[in-house]
């Protein structure tokens, strides 16, 4: 408790007389936080009296992550009816990654201000109004405006959301809690492509993105009358702070093998169906099936991935993951058919693998007061090159030689790749307490 104190710049004695009811955390009536809170926080409850709080941030979660990745299967659409080339379709990518980005750094200072209920229902809103601008535009500069519009607005859901499930939720039902938020990506994944099998026959995509954003406005203005959790401050986060985690090696290390992961996975999937329906021969309704079922895997992948992670080591498991996916995203690069078919499948189902195990080792890189700094600043600095830099590299191959070069390249990385993971310092005593 002093270390924390002293971090903070807060003597004992400077701390005023309250009673803990004012305290987020508290322990035996003295406040675990590293200072007095000056906002009220939610008093810890069982994940079972939170359900409902929890499923609607998760259908949250759901609509900003839909918002952002259902231009993936919509591009073929997109890129003919506007005329785009395919480095022009890969970094409307890029520009979402950017927003995104930028909204994750400076989230905490949003949060500080409007707090965390407020920043959700910018969130949503800001993910709507950009799909449905987007719906009634065809210039690319204001499509490229839009996407990093929405990018920002998607950016600010994540610290948000697991700050307010983490303050309802008694500490042992986090997992239960955050697996529950945790199942919109891969849901989205699946959910997207075959949405657009079911409407794409019978509306334009302009329609089915006013849709989308209608359905996101409704939302967030439900959440902003009725919603009553998520309404205290965040905090900014401290450069002092900063600086400690971001001069360590190993820090750098994670960024590039988050890159590789996200780009192996949100990256491959948002240029896939360019590359089967531009070099492989597949009509769009069978590559859309295609691309939405092969991510059924990632429903089920995160909890065997959780399980031998701690049988085998983080390390050990991080190792055996990118050097797998490195090797299945070199043979999606090349193969055609009844093969290529089977790749579909298995590439995700691998990479998918390594998100848990990669936030494990992020949790024992620093010690627990610096983990939310951490995962802050690798989290948007990864998908910014794995979500925008490696779909625009591509969309750049497939214009100049081929997408199947672009995505032999990256399982290439991946492979060359596997190794640094050895060189991450990974803390064996962790302190208590967060």
């Amino acid at each position: 408790m002093e270390r924390d104190l002293l971090d903070s710049e807060v003597s004992l004695q400077d701390l005023p007389e309250v009673e803990p009811d004012f305290f987020c955390t508290k322990k035996e009536g003295i406040a675990l936080n590293s200072y007095v809170m000056d906002k009220e926080c939610p008093i810890p409850e069982p994940f079972t009296a939170n359900i409902g709080p929890i499923l609607f941030i998760a259908a949250l979660f759901l609509l900003n992550f839909l918002g952002r990745l259902i231009f993936a299967p919509l591009m073929p659409t997109i890129e003919q009816e506007l005329g785009l080339t395919h480095s022009q379709a890969g970094s409307l990518f890029l520009m979402i990654s950017l927003g995104f980005f930028v909204a994750q750094i400076c989230s905490g200072f949003i949060s500080s201000r409007i707090n965390h209920k407020m920043t959700l229902v910018l969130s949503i809103l800001g993910v709507g109004l950009a799909q449905l601008l987007f719906s009634v535009t065809s210039f690319l500069l204001i499509i490229r405006g839009l996407l990093f519009m929405l990018g920002m607005a998607a950016g600010l859901h994540m610290p948000s959301a697991i700050a307010t499930i983490t303050a309802m939720v008694n500490r042992k039902d986090w997992g239960k809690a955050l697996a529950v938020h945790q199942m919109a990506p891969p849901l989205g994944l699946v959910l997207g492509p075959l949405l657009i099998i079911l409407l794409i026959e019978w509306l334009s995509w302009q329609t089915i993105l006013t849709i989308l954003g209608c359905i996101s406005f409704a939302v967030g203005f439900v959440f902003l009358r009725f919603g009553r959790f998520g309404e205290f401050s965040g905090d900014a986060p401290r450069p002092a702070a900063v600086k400690i985690v971001i001069t360590q090696w190993s820090f750098w290390i994670m960024v590039i093998l988050f890159s590789l992961a996200i780009g192996g996975s949100v990256g491959i999937y948002s240029m896939l169906n360019l590359f089967l329906t531009n070099e492989r021969g597949f009509d769009l309704t069978w590559a859309n099936t295609l691309l939405g079922l092969s991510r059924i895997s990632g429903l089920f992948m995160t909890f065997v991935a959780g399980w031998l992670t701690d049988r085998l080591g983080a390390k050990i498991f991080i190792f055996m993951v990118i050097l797998s996916a490195g090797i299945a995203t070199i043979m999606l690069g090349v193969l055609s058919g009844a093969f290529l078919v089977w790749f579909i499948f298995l590439q995700p189902a691998i990479i998918g693998c390594y998100f848990a195990a990669g936030f494990a080792a992020i949790a024992r890189m620093v010690q627990p007061n610096l983990r939310s700094i951490a995962t802050a600043f690798i989290t948007p600095t990864a998908f910014l090159i794995g979500g925008g830099l490696i779909p625009t590299a591509i969309g750049f191959m497939g214009e100049v030689h081929s997408f199947g070069l672009g995505i032999v390249v990256i399982g290439s990385l991946l492979v060359l790749a596997s190794g640094l993971v050895f060189f991450i310092n990974l803390i064996e005593t962790i302190e208590e307490g967060c």
